[in-house]
């Protein structure tokens, strides 16, 4: 029996509420964020993303300036958060690009995001302008698709956005704030081209990076489609993937990553 072409199997479990919509249109994004907190277990895979977040962040690290901020809700756990988006949104503080950020030379304590990086068109234009911003000692905190043998074949079969490993560029033509896109480019930067990032730029050391899980967001159904499982079951997907951690390589389908701000 011949399976279902990915393009229709992702049309039947669409969201609703954003099925057909323009991704780069603002009001998606809000409907996002009242789809994130009406689903259980995708609410609970936002919360433990926060509490990764949290692990790191010292009071020291303060302020903390979180990009696409649009549809989450870390400012419910950070007092004093700046959220902001690329464009205008209700509960953002600013509206910034991440490649030109409207803030004074090292007065930010932290960045963190979570699925922004692979949307920024030019990652190196971004890296500098971050180093401008967080001062000696500050981190960047970021959770990001990360490419596997998994990965691959969900991403590039099931998910609407571009997933290219094989790209030399850490830079890609946009068509718009979130319809552009490379998936794989997290990967390329923080694993594929290491050692070129740290040759390019000193003032930033990778100090933790953990691939994980490769189940939990993709039966979650994330924001733009339909859950697969319900929130009751939350806990033993997390004990399947925890029994999963030596082989996470192979099966990650995103990463946390985590860079400190040289001190020199």
């Amino acid at each position: 029996m011949n399976l279902l072409p990915a393009s229709i199997l992702r049309a039947l479990l669409s969201h609703p509420l954003t099925r057909g919509r323009n991704l780069d249109d603002p009001r998606t994004t809000e409907l996002r964020r009242e789809i994130i907190r009406s689903k259980p277990f995708l609410r609970k895979l936002y919360e433990d993303w926060y509490r990764l977040i949290l692990e790191d962040l010292v009071p020291l690290q303060r302020p903390v300036l979180e990009l696409g901020s649009g549809g989450g809700f870390l400012n419910e756990k950070i007092g004093g958060l700046i959220t902001s988006e690329v464009f205008f949104c209700r509960h953002v503080n600013l509206v910034a690009d991440a490649m030109q950020l409207p803030l004074r030379r090292e007065s930010l304590g932290a960045i963190v995001m979570i699925d922004v990086l692979h949307h920024i068109p030019d990652v190196r234009k971004f890296l500098r302008e971050a180093g401008s911003v967080v001062r000696p000692g500050g981190l960047m905190i970021m959770i990001e698709p990360w490419v596997s043998r998994w990965s691959r074949l969900i991403y590039t079969k099931l998910h609407h956005e571009p997933f290219l490993p094989a790209s030399e560029e850490w830079a890609f033509p946009t068509s718009g704030p979130l319809s552009g896109a490379n998936g794989a480019l997290p990967w390329i930067v923080f694993e594929r081209d290491l050692d070129r990032f740290a040759s390019e730029f000193p003032e930033w050391r990778l100090e933790r990076l953990r691939p994980m899980m490769p189940f939990r967001y993709l039966i979650s159904g994330g924001v733009s489609m339909r859950s697969l499982t319900p929130g009751f079951s939350y806990p033993a997907w997390s004990r399947i993937e925890r029994w999963l951690e030596p082989w996470m390589r192979s099966w990650a389908m995103f990463a946390l990553i985590v860079l400190r701000r040289s001190v020199i």
